[in-house]
Parts: structure tokens; sequence; C-alpha cells
């Protein structure tokens, strides 16, 4: 729990931020990259799972040194998922960065995350529709933030993925104190036993904590790093309305169930493998 650095439940940390800089939770991508060969199967493989539509796909380069990747857009009810497939080796440190999240000004965006205890790893860059930049909180979780020369104007998501963060005991603090910080969030819930079965160990438990903001959903999973398959390799969990029915449309379109499903927390969920190797975990509310 975090008492001891002031975090309670339900209430935002605005007191220790900077200026808002979010948009909303329908601007947040996950950031996937496959092969080249890849890239057709996934998006179709995704887009019949979820629903949804793909932006044309374009070659562009997406990174302020030299490289080359298609890029496209997968927008569904339940998350939107920005598609590499680089042709050219990919520069350091691109395919780190789990999210990206759209801002309302790039230069105080990363001015609030470096006074909330971020480093800001890759300097602020132009793209082709707008400016980047790559930001690592404390235990190492990195994140792009973008902002688009023309303003965007997405409908809300159905429902809201949670970015899944994977970290240490030793900097979980700093790393929920931090985030809080800068996305004027707050925690909505903090087991320190939750059910293990939610990480692979069914016989033990782990430390988990929901936060909640303006950039959407956050699943913070505190663990001592023994992790089995494929637990830990999963970004983001999508939320569905039919866990049975979401699974049979992925394993028809050339996904596959490898983990689960199980039932805690009052959701049923599953680790699925996409085309192009994307795990992503998929929950409904339990019935």
């Amino acid at each position: 729990m975090f008492a001891g650095l002031g975090l309670a439940l339900g209430v935002p940390l605005s007191a220790l931020a900077t200026d808002q800089v979010g948009v909303g939770p329908q601007y947040d991508t996950t950031h996937v990259y496959v092969a080249p060969g890849d890239v057709d199967a996934f998006a179709k493989s995704f887009l019949a799972t979820f629903g949804g539509t793909s932006t044309k796909q374009v070659t562009t380069a997406v990174t302020p040194t030299p490289s080359s990747t298609t890029s496209q857009l997968l927008q569904t009810p339940v998350g939107y998922v920005s598609l590499f497939g680089f042709t050219t080796p990919i520069p350091y440190p691109f395919g780190f960065e789990r999210t990206g999240y759209l801002v309302t000004d790039m230069d105080k965006a990363v001015s609030a995350a470096r006074a909330a205890g971020a480093d800001v790893i890759v300097a602020p860059f132009p793209d082709p529709i707008g400016r980047d930049a790559v930001i690592q909180w404390p235990g190492g979780v990195s994140m792009q933030l973008y902002w688009h020369t023309v303003t965007a104007n997405y409908p809300p998501l159905q429902t809201v993925p949670e970015n899944r963060v994977y970290v240490s005991p030793d900097r979980v603090g700093a790393f929920v104190e931090d985030f809080l910080a800068f996305s004027h969030g707050r925690i909505v819930s903090d087991d320190p036993k939750a059910a293990g079965v939610e990480i692979g160990r069914p016989n033990d438990t782990f430390h988990r904590i929901r936060v909640e903001s303006i950039f959407g959903k956050m699943t913070v999973l505190v663990t001592d790093g023994h992790l089995p398959y494929p637990h830990g390799h999963e970004i983001t969990g999508y939320e569905t309305a039919d866990l049975k029915d979401t699974l049979a449309k992925a394993t028809a379109s050339g996904a596959a169930v490898i983990a689960g499903p199980y039932t805690s927390d009052g959701r049923d969920a599953a680790m699925v493998a996409f085309p192009g190797g994307y795990i992503a975990e998929i929950h409904a509310a339990t019935k």
C-alpha cells in the first residue's frame, strides 16, 4: 500500500502535478512491431477479433534517425494499435516503448514528465504528422508522447483498454507516485494479495494496483520476476463483452490462446498470441 507516499485510494495528485496535458484514452495507441511479412495477417486477425477498421497503410519514417517502416492505425471499439513493419533495422530505443499518448502540447508534456520524475530518452522530434518524444519512468517503463499538427477527432471507445505494467517491489512506489503526478490520475484499487493465477502462479499471491487517468486505465503488476510464459510479455489488456465469443473470433482468424481462460477479481481473462507474435490479455466481466 502507498500511505507512506501520500497516495490515497481515489485521491488525485493534481496538487503535485503540472498542467494536465492528456487528451483522452481513445487517443492512446499500443505500439505493435511485427515483421513486414506478418503485418497484413496481424491486422486481419486483430480486426476480426475486436471489430473496427484500419487506416491506409503507408511507408514512412517514424524515428529521428534514418529508418523505414509500414505504418497504419487499427481503430477498434476496445482500443487502438499503431502497427509498424520495419523494413530497415529499428533504431534504438524504438520498439521498447509500450504505448503512445496524445498530448495537447509537446513541450509542456515533456516538461511535465521531467517534473514528475521521468527521463526523456528520445528528445522531441518531428514526424510526418506532428512531433514525438519517448520518456521512461522509474522501473524502466517506456512510453511515447505524440502531438498532431492537425487536431484528431476520434469517438469514445466502447471499453477502455488497460496498459499492463510489470515493475519490481523496489521501484513500484516511485513509478506509481511519478506517473500519477504526471497524469493527474488516481488509484482505484490496491491489492497486496491479488490472486497469483493472474500472473501464471495459482498457488501464490502478488501485489496489484489499478490506476485510472485521462490517459485511460493502467494495471501495475508488482512481482519478483518469476513469471511463467507468457506473463510479462503482454502490453495491453482489452475488455470485451463476452470472452468466449472473442476468443472464438481470435482463434478463427489465426490467433492462439496461450494461457487461460481463468477467473479472478470479477473478470474472466486469457492471453492470446496474434500472428506476428503480439501477445494481448483479453478479459470480460464475470457473468
